[in-house]
C-alpha cells in the first residue's frame, strides 16, 4: 500500500481505537510509529526517530507552561475561588430574573481565567452553583445546560492550555493569542447571559428568583474576590505588558493562587499532596497526547497527505470561506467525540497549511490567529452538542436525578448562541483581531 493510502486509512482506524476506549495519546503513538515503519520499509529509521522523538517534543520551553497552569487551577479550586466568584456574582445580580444563572456564567468565566480547562471549570462550578440553582427554583435540565455551556469558557478565556499548544503548532506568539481570545470569550459569556434572559421570559417557569442581598453582604462578597482579580491582572497584565513571558506568568499565577489557598486553609494535610498529584497526572495525560500526536504527525508528513490534501482543495476552485466553513463543520462534528487538545494536535498540522494558502484579506499572522480562535470555539461547541458532548456528561455525573434528555433540551439554546457567534466572527474577523491590532 502506498504511503498516501496508508495515511488515509489511518484516520478510520484511529477513530475505531478511540471507540474501543484506547487512550487517544497511545492510539496516535501506535499508529504513528507503525505507519512510519511501513513508510520507511525498515526498522532502523524508526528506531532513530524514537530515540529523539520524546526529547525533541518535550524540550520546548513553551510546554513548561502546562504544569504551571494546571497547578494554578488546582490551587484555585482548593482556595475556594470558585465559591467566592459565584457568591460575588450572585450577590449583585442573583435577585434579577435569571440572575442566578447569569451569576453562574460569570463565575465560570472568572474561574476559567485562572483554570484554563473546560472540563475542570464545568466540574468545579457544578459543585458550587448547581445546588444554588436548584434552590432558586431552576429546572434541572436548564440548570445543567447553563453549567455545561459556562464550562466551555474555561478554555477560551485566557490563560488556556489549548491556546498554548496551538501557538506552538502554528508558531504564533502566545501572548498575542491570549489577547485575541478575550473579545470572543466575553462575547460568549454575554451571549449565554442573553440566552438565559430570553429563556426565563419565554418560559417563566424554568427559573425562580432569590431575595436581594443586603448591601453590606454584597460588599463583603465583592471583597472576597479581590485576590482572584489581583492574580488575574498580575498574570495576564504582566504577560501583555511584556514584564514576563507566558511561562513566567504561569509561575506567578501558581505562586499567587498557592499562597491564597494556603491563607484560606485549603492546603492543609493531604490537600497539597493531592494538588501536586493531580497536576502531575494531568500533565502526564497532556504530554502523552502531545507525544502521540508528534509521532502521528510525523507519519502524516512522511506520507505527504497534508500537502496532497491542500493541493487537492486548491484544484476544486472553492472560495476561501467555503473551505473554512467545511473545516469548521468537521471540527464541530468530531469535537463531539474527541477532546479539544487531541483535535488541535491531530488536525492543525493538516488544516493550517491549507488555510495559510488561502486569501482572506488578512496578513499571515492575522489569518493564523483568527483561524486558531475559530477552531477553538467550534471544538468547544462540540463539548455541549448532543448526543455525546463531554461537558454534558460531566454535569450529568454530578446530577444523576436530571434526565439526560432534559439536559440536551436545556443546552440547545446555548448551542444556537455559539453557532451565531461563530458566524459573526467568521463574517467579521476584525472582532477577533481588535485587541491584537490595538496592541501593535
Amino acid at each position: 500500500m502506498d504511503p498516501l493510502s496508508l495515511a488515509a486509512w489511518s484516520f478510520p482506524l484511529l477513530l475505531l481505537l478511540i471507540l474501543l476506549r484506547m487512550p487517544i495519546g497511545l492510539a496516535m503513538l501506535l499508529l504513528g510509529l507503525g505507519g512510519s515503519w511501513m513508510v520507511y520499509g525498515s526498522i532502523s529509521p524508526l528506531l532513530n526517530q524514537m530515540k529523539t522523538l520524546a526529547y525533541g517534543t518535550f524540550s520546548s520551553n513553551s510546554l513548561s507552561i502546562v504544569p504551571l497552569f494546571l497547578l494554578m487551577g488546582q490551587f484555585a479550586g482548593l482556595g475556594g475561588m470558585s465559591q467566592a466568584l459565584f457568591k460575588a456574582a450572585e450577590a449583585f445580580i442573583g435577585h434579577r430574573r435569571g440572575g442566578v444563572g447569569m451569576a453562574a456564567v460569570g463565575a465560570c468565566a472568572g474561574f476559567g481565567s485562572i483554570c484554563g480547562s473546560s472540563l475542570a471549570t464545568a466540574a468545579t462550578m457544578a459543585q458550587v452553583a448547581l445546588p444554588e440553582l436548584r434552590r432558586a427554583g431552576y429546572q434541572g435540565g436548564f440548570a445543567a445546560g447553563i453549567l455545561a455551556a459556562g464550562g466551555t469558557l474555561g478554555i477560551l478565556i485566557p490563560p488556556s492550555i489549548v491556546l498554548v499548544i496551538y501557538a506552538i503548532l502554528a508558531e504564533q506568539n502566545i501572548a498575542t493569542l491570549f489577547a485575541s481570545a478575550f473579545v470572543p470569550g466575553l462575547l460568549a459569556a454575554v451571549g449565554y447571559m442573553a440566552v438565559i434572559a430570553t429563556v426565563v421570559r419565554v418560559k417563566p417557569g424554568v427559573a425562580g428568583q432569590v431575595d436581594p442581598m443586603p448591601w453590606p453582604e454584597r460588599w463583603q462578597a465583592l471583597l472576597a474576590v479581590w485576590p482572584v482579580m489581583l492574580i488575574f491582572i498580575a498574570v495576564v497584565g504582566g504577560i501583555y505588558a511584556g514584564i514576563f513571558t507566558p511561562t513566567e506568568g504561569a509561575a506567578v499565577g501558581a505562586v499567587g493562587t498557592g499562597l491564597l489557598a494556603w491563607r484560606r486553609g485549603g492546603l492543609q494535610g493531604h490537600k497539597l499532596r493531592g494538588a501536586f498529584e493531580a497536576t502531575a497526572s494531568g500533565t502526564a495525560m497532556v504530554f502523552m497526547i502531545v507525544l502521540g500526536a508528534a509521532a502521528y504527525n510525523t507519519f502524516l508528513a512522511l506520507s505527504q497527505l497534508p500537502q496532497e490534501l491542500a493541493g487537492w482543495v486548491g484544484t476544486l476552485g472553492l472560495s476561501p470561506y467555503a473551505v473554512l466553513w467545511a473545516i469548521l463543520v468537521f471540527y464541530l462534528v468530531f469535537g463531539c467525540v474527541m477532546d479539544s487538545l487531541s483535535m488541535i494536535l491531530l488536525t492543525i498540522p493538516i488544516f493550517f497549511p491549507m488555510i495559510s494558502g488561502l486569501e482572506f484579506g488578512l496578513s499571515p499572522e492575522e489569518t493564523a490567529i483568527w483561524f486558531g480562535i475559530l477552531v477553538l470555539i467550534v471544538v468547544e461547541v462540540g463539548l455541549i452538542t448532543p448526543p455525546v458532548g463531554m461537558n454534558l456528561f460531566i454535569i450529568q455525573s454530578m446530577a444523576r436525578d436530571i434526565k439526560m434528555r432534559d439536559t440536551f433540551i436545556g443546552v440547545l439554546p446555548f448551542v444556537v448562541s455559539d453557532l451565531v457567534r461563530v458566524g459573526v466572527l467568521v463574517a467579521f474577523p476584525s472582532i477577533t483581531l481588535f485587541v491584537m491590532r490595538l496592541t501593535q
